[in-house]
């Protein structure tokens, strides 16, 4: 199967903020400056966050083309889709900007009719409960592997 070329980005605009999948506007600063304080991925190197961003349908949000946004959702593109590192920063936040970052990454064209979504949160089950999301049907059926130390390990 010949690998095939990234679809062209994807742009959404709400007044003055957009939320774009073009990858040459997410600005590494932000999302790691973000990242690498809060709760899920705390002291996440540089590298790591790159990293991921390269292997991911990013979604960044912008006001007036400065981010403010961003999450990233990680997917084969035909049966299932996780998505991870939602967040707007806090100066922004009540604007309903999760809440629609969220609608655009669930009608992307490349992640319509997927039969499983699935995310982990601590703190913003309200927002994914308005999107159809809930507990797990079956947690018996799913396990993990979870190291939340792994970037304050040496050699990481």
């Amino acid at each position: 199967m010949p690998i095939t070329q990234s679809p062209p980005a994807n742009e959404y605009c709400k007044g003055t903020f957009t939320v774009s999948t073009d990858r040459q506007r997410l600005d590494l600063d932000v999302i790691h400056g973000y990242l690498v304080e809060c709760y899920w991925a705390k002291g996440i190197p540089r590298e790591t966050v790159a990293r991921s961003i390269e292997n991911s349908l990013c979604f960044g949000v912008y006001s007036e083309n400065k981010q403010i946004g961003f999450a990233r959702v990680i997917s084969d593109f035909a049966t299932y889709a996780y998505i991870a590192d939602v967040f707007v920063l806090e100066t922004f936040r009540g604007h309903g900007l999760g809440k629609w970052l969220m609608q655009c990454i669930m009608q992307h064209p490349e992640l319509k009719g997927l039969r499983r979504w699935s995310l982990v949160t601590r703190d913003a089950h309200g927002l994914y409960l308005q999107l159809g999301f809930g507990p797990l049907k079956k947690p018996q059926n799913y396990m993990e592997l979870h190291r939340p130390d792994v970037y304050q390990q040496t050699g990481q």
